[in-house]
């Protein structure tokens, strides 16, 4: 659709009609190669703090966009493929590792805490 009287195409309307005609040439392989290419081009450009804001800003806007049953369904389904893809020394070792961080993470008082609470569920259940 020409937006003036000299039958000219917007700068949107080209680059949609480009794109239009790109994808009818190009396969997956193209898009994935030229993906790969962008994003060496982009860690060579950026540092971390770029990689963590960007995290940042994406994760407040998915939390806005979506609920508690979206993250609980997404948790589902990574969990299940994460089991059909790794063995029992996989998590054996995260947990090995998630419970080294926390030990130096909290002190006596956190552990008899959470203890007090697991108690209480338990007795409550």
């Amino acid at each position: 659709m020409a937006n003036n009287n000299d039958h000219k195409m917007s700068r949107e309307e080209a680059g949609r009609k480009g794109g239009e005609a790109t994808s009818k040439n190009h396969d997956k392989d193209f898009y994935q190669e030229i993906g790969e290419k962008g994003g060496e081009a982009t860690s060579k450009n950026h540092d971390k703090e770029f990689y963590q804001e960007i995290g940042q800003k994406g994760g407040e806007a998915t939390s806005k966009n979506h609920d508690k049953e979206f993250y609980q369904e997404i948790g589902r389904k990574g969990g299940e493929q994460t089991s059909e893809t790794h063995d029992k020394e996989f998590y054996q070792e995260i947990g090995e590792k998630g419970g080294e961080a926390t030990s130096k993470n909290h002190d006596k008082d956190f552990y008899r805490e959470i203890g007090e609470k697991g108690g209480r569920q338990r007795r409550s259940g």
